[in-house]
């Protein structure tokens, strides 16, 4: 998606960036503090906090430094798919002919074929074959294709631990449903497994087919026989930011790698270890989309509540900063971060790394950190 990329790397390289070293005011001390935990190395802690209004600097330490982000890029998804999507794009799935009608008969194949939707499903291939029921169609002469080509065919991101493959993330394909789970496992094959399913659901809907399931790709005299489309993109992203979710990323920034200043985008998701993020980057892409009114509220809506919602949901529960922050978590084994809005008046990302870490004591650090800006 080279609009998409184009956008993260205008967002980050344009967005207006704090000028000065905060001053070590009483505010930037307590910050200081809250960052000083066990089992967290301060040489490898990046944090940033500003006024959302002015842009002024309250608190920076190593704002420069590329870090491994974990989940927290997909702060960077979010905001590069509304400014090139629009929070009301939908994702669609096509099923396709390669022949012809003649009467109740399709004579040739059906060809469903997917555009990236994360949300499709199988109440979803059950509405398409409705469809065909629908235009007078009763038999399939042919086969049932499953067509993946409007991604490539790689299923992980690079510079993923093989353990993520299937445990983090679904298999990654352009046509993907119920989450890459056919039969009650994970599949390696989802647009095999997609086909499968369509057929089945072809059959539910009272259309006999005399072909079996496989994968291919449409042909470009295919004519279009049924659609859908999926929720709106703001509330993918919504269940994407609250839930961390990696496959929903993956499927939002296909293998993308984006010359930022200071940070490298290989995957959606986070899971890559070669990923680099600095705070003055995330930063730099809250503020810009709290100044825009149009993606403010629904980058807002879409990051969980702390105490409340999502990932935060048992985090700084009891503070002052319960219901007044919402952000994004990001873990790993060697990295944490949380980034995100204080009580709508500030902008703040703290990003941790080191073999070793603790990511409790850095989660310790992070709440810490966003419950002074609270107060």
């Amino acid at each position: 998606m080279p609009r998409l990329a184009a956008v993260v790397l205008a967002v980050v390289l344009l967005a207006p960036s704090p000028a000065v070293a905060a001053s070590q005011t009483p505010l930037a001390r307590k910050l200081s503090r809250a960052l000083a935990v066990p089992h967290v190395a301060r040489a490898h802690t990046s944090a940033l906090a500003v006024d959302l209004a002015t842009g002024k600097q309250l608190y920076a330490r190593n704002l420069h430094m590329p870090l491994i982000p974990a989940s927290n890029e997909k702060l960077a998804v979010t905001y590069a798919s509304l400014l090139a999507l629009g929070p009301s794009f939908r994702f669609s799935t096509d099923v396709l002919g390669e022949g012809e009608l003649d009467g109740t008969l399709w004579r040739g194949d059906v060809v469903l074929k997917g555009y990236g939707d994360p949300t499709l499903s199988t109440l979803d291939l059950l509405s398409l074959a409705s469809q065909l029921r629908s235009q007078g169609i009763r038999r399939v002469t042919g086969q049932v294709i499953g067509d993946e080509s409007f991604f490539d065919a790689k299923r992980m991101g690079p510079g993923w631990k093989s353990y993520f493959f299937l445990n983090e993330s679904p298999a990654l394909s352009a046509l993907t449903v119920d989450r890459g789970r056919y039969k009650g496992r994970a599949t390696r094959q989802p647009a095999l497994a997609a086909a499968l399913s369509f057929r089945a659901a072809l059959l539910r809907a009272g259309i006999s087919v005399a072909g079996r399931a496989l994968t291919g790709t449409a042909d470009s005299a295919a004519v279009p026989l049924a659609t859908i489309e999926s929720v709106p993109l703001a509330g993918v992203l919504r269940f994407m930011d609250h839930e961390s979710d990696n496959f929903t990323a993956e499927k939002l920034l296909q293998e993308q790698q984006i010359p930022l200043t200071g940070a490298r985008i290989v995957d959606g998701s986070g899971l890559s270890r070669l990923d680099r993020l600095t705070t003055e980057a995330v930063v730099a892409m809250l503020r810009s989309s709290w100044l825009d009114d149009d993606l403010r509220e629904l980058l807002i809506d879409a990051l969980p509540v702390a105490g409340r919602s999502g990932t935060l949901d048992s985090r700084m529960r009891g503070t002052v900063a319960a219901g007044r922050v919402r952000a994004k978590t990001g873990t790993l084994n060697e990295a944490s971060a949380l980034s995100g809005y204080v009580r709508r008046r500030y902008a703040f990302s703290v990003i941790q790394n080191g073999p070793g870490m603790s990511v409790y004591w850095a989660r310790v650090a992070q709440d810490q950190f966003a419950t002074v800006l609270a107060r």
